[in-house]
């Protein structure tokens, strides 16, 4: 997450859940510090990720209540400290880019928020750990570009190609998981395009795993029709916005080499080096790829019942 952008929050800017519209300004900032209190005493580094700003996403999440959000963050801290997200760097995950199943587009929305541009047909791994950690390199890497005014991006998934082998449960899930508890506040739309009749079911199947609010800020586009069409007319420029999406912008295709080096660029003025830290080491594809192998008989039972048309307590049982 970006601290400096955290810094600079004002109230005018904050998420739009609408719960601190609803609070006068002075019970707002006290259930901010009442978060505060119940954190109790904090390192340097977990103060990062503890400004205003960050607080009040956690508070958005919780729908106010103080006590769920300090805990939710609690728990964000946590795995910030296990999982050491900042640390990660693109020769670590370049791998996982190749094909540029998830990349952060040249342009923004209307509103200056991020695209991250996902592609599922252009999976290319079977980590399940490496897919989620090349997701949170994505995650911090739009956050880290957000302009000072705006807290949240925007996901375009192009369901082109796509087809039942793309999917796995487990990963969605994680993703879900991941991007609610520890990414709140930070989604504001997420564009589903042309999604196939064989993702229905399988949407059905995921959506238990959402939040009402995460719920609430997907959209379902098709390209033959003209009242879905205007969601992205409505927050995009369309001579900006991919072809692939129906805009008018030639030239944005994925290149891995231009990308890579957008990316190495990104590392080295964010942290200022592009390498992979030793305590991120161990997370290499291998190592990754040799623990899966324990978790991906049961992963593959779940897919092979949702690609069946199994019911949700099917698989939860």
């Amino acid at each position: 997450m970006n601290s400096q952008q955290d810094m600079n929050y004002d109230a005018k800017n904050s998420p739009p859940s609408g719960f601190e519209k609803t609070l006068p300004p002075e019970e707002f900032l006290n259930k901010i510090n009442e978060v505060r209190t119940l954190l109790g005493p904090l390192t340097e580094k977990s103060s990062e990720y503890c400004s205003d700003a960050a607080i009040a996403r956690y508070l958005a999440a919780r729908n106010g209540h103080v006590k769920k959000a300090t805990k939710m963050l609690k728990e964000t801290l946590k795995w910030r400290t296990q999982y050491k997200p900042e640390e990660i760097r693109w020769e670590e995950i370049s791998r996982e880019a190749e094909t540029g199943k998830i990349y952060r587009a040249d342009c923004t929305d209307k509103y200056g928020r991020p695209v991250l541009v996902m592609r599922p047909s252009c999976q290319n791994t079977k980590s399940p750990k490496g897919q989620i950690r090349f997701l949170v390199y994505c995650m911090e890497n739009a956050i880290l570009n957000l302009p000072d005014h705006q807290d949240q991006m925007v996901w375009l998934i192009d369901f082109h190609g796509f087809n039942m082998s793309h999917i796995s449960v487990k990963v969605s899930r994680e993703t879900a998981h991941v991007l609610q508890e520890h990414y709140p506040e930070r989604l504001g739309l997420a564009v589903l395009y042309n999604p196939p009749k064989i993702f229905e079911p399988f949407w059905k199947m995921v959506k238990p795993f959402l939040d009402p609010k995460t719920r609430n800020k997907v959209r379902f586009v098709y390209s033959d029709d003209n009242v879905s069409k205007k969601i992205l007319e409505d927050i995009f420029n369309m001579e900006q916005l991919e072809v692939a999406f129906g805009g008018e912008n030639t030239d944005s295709s994925f290149n891995f080499e231009k990308y890579a080096e957008r990316m190495r660029e990104d590392d080295l003025k964010f942290f200022g080096n592009t390498t992979v830290s030793s305590t991120s080491a161990h997370l290499t594809y291998s190592d990754s790829e040799v623990a899966d192998t324990e978790i991906k008989h049961l992963e593959d039972k779940e897919d092979v019942k949702i690609k069946n048309g199994a019911s949700l307590d099917t698989i939860r049982a």
